[in-house]
């Protein structure tokens, strides 16, 4: 779909096509849609970024609690899946996803949501890398670079399923 096919379209089927691109949260969309019409793929994600940092900080915590912990045997989206392969997750060997998960668990219990971190073209080892430094952070810093990967993780949702005009 263009961006030009998304700006006719009506609020249902609007965030029927984007609402998935924040992890189980398609209120972004819902929001940004009166925000029509949007030039570039890039004003509207900055659109739905703009949303995101306008809710509230409960909406905000919500968002970051859709996302599923890094390499995560549970159900997880789709996109979350193909996005956690494509970075080689699915490939950890059972000691790497065992110290993965000891790690997931640490963070979440540190900061009251999941690791989140923007995997497209990054392998194993940056994204561990990344979750035992972030790990000593404090819940601040935490919770404003969590909301970073989200919307990076958004943008590259929204750059691989809209198409130029």
């Amino acid at each position: 779909m263009t961006i030009g096919e998304l700006n006719t379209l009506p609020l249902d089927r609007f965030v029927e096509q984007i609402g998935w691109v924040f992890e189980h949260s398609p209120w972004v969309a819902e929001r940004a849609w009166k925000r029509r019409p949007f030039a570039t793929p890039e004003a509207l994600h900055a659109g739905m970024r703009d949303e995101v940092e306008r809710a509230t900080r409960e909406e905000q915590l919500a968002l970051l609690r859709a996302h599923p912990a890094l390499g995560t045997r549970n159900l997880v989206s789709a996109a979350s899946q193909s996005e956690q392969a494509g970075a080689g997750l699915h490939q950890v060997t059972l000691e790497g996803a065992e110290y993965l998960e000891r790690l997931n668990s640490d963070y979440h219990r540190k900061f009251g949501f999941p690791f989140i971190y923007a995997v497209k073209g990054s392998p194993p080892a940056d994204i561990l890398f990344s979750l035992t430094v972030r790990l000593d952070g404090t819940p601040e810093e935490e919770f404003h670079e969590a909301l970073y990967q989200v919307h990076r993780i958004a943008w590259f949702r929204l750059s691989d399923c809209l198409k130029g005009e």
